[in-house]
């Protein structure tokens, strides 16, 4: 009787311990507060576990939008493919940038910004300095991706395929009857 206790007990403690000894150990994947890490809804964690990370969000048409750590540093075409890139009705023409006020970095007033994408990357006569300021992110800022739905044939052809069967079922029972 006392082995079985005292395997019982040895068992109890196992199961105790076992779990915080198993979170306690870095992996080296994850950085940052394990409060977020137990959430798993909406934040992605691209923190460099070496280095400076910045807490940013992004939202709207991108394929994950969440907050994101990631490496300071990081530019805003880095933080649009960590959220999986643009929807297929994203406006990149129109990325908006909203910058909080942070006195710590100099940012004295919230800042709102509106990006064109095509300006970052295809212009023939690209501002370097500008857009080095534009592109690299800060702690705390939101990208927003604008976009409306657009409307694709392929989208309703279930609908129109459902409407011309019904009608030609329809003239097919018209015609049997006629007959």
């Amino acid at each position: 009787m006392n082995r079985i206790n005292r395997f019982a007990s040895i068992l109890a403690l196992l199961f105790l311990f076992a779990p915080s000894i198993s979170y306690s150990q870095q992996d080296g994947l994850r950085v940052g507060n394990d409060n977020y890490l137990s959430q798993q809804g909406g934040f992605y964690n691209y923190g460099d576990k070496d280095g400076v990370n910045i807490y940013v969000n992004i939202w709207g048409y991108v394929k994950f939008p969440g907050k994101y750590l990631i490496p300071k540093g990081s530019s805003l075409v880095d933080l649009i493919s960590y959220g999986g890139g643009p929807l297929t009705d994203a406006t990149l023409e129109d990325i908006r940038l909203f910058r909080p006020k942070n006195d710590s970095l100099g940012i004295y007033k919230d800042e709102f910004k509106k990006i064109n994408y095509n300006d970052l990357v295809w212009e023939e006569k690209v501002d370097v300095v500008k857009n080095k300021v534009l592109s690299v992110l800060l702690p705390g800022d939101v990208v927003i991706l604008t976009g409306e739905p657009r409307y694709f044939g392929r989208d309703n052809l279930n609908l129109i395929l459902a409407i011309s069967s019904v009608l030609i079922s329809l003239g097919i029972l018209a015609v049997t009857i006629v007959q």
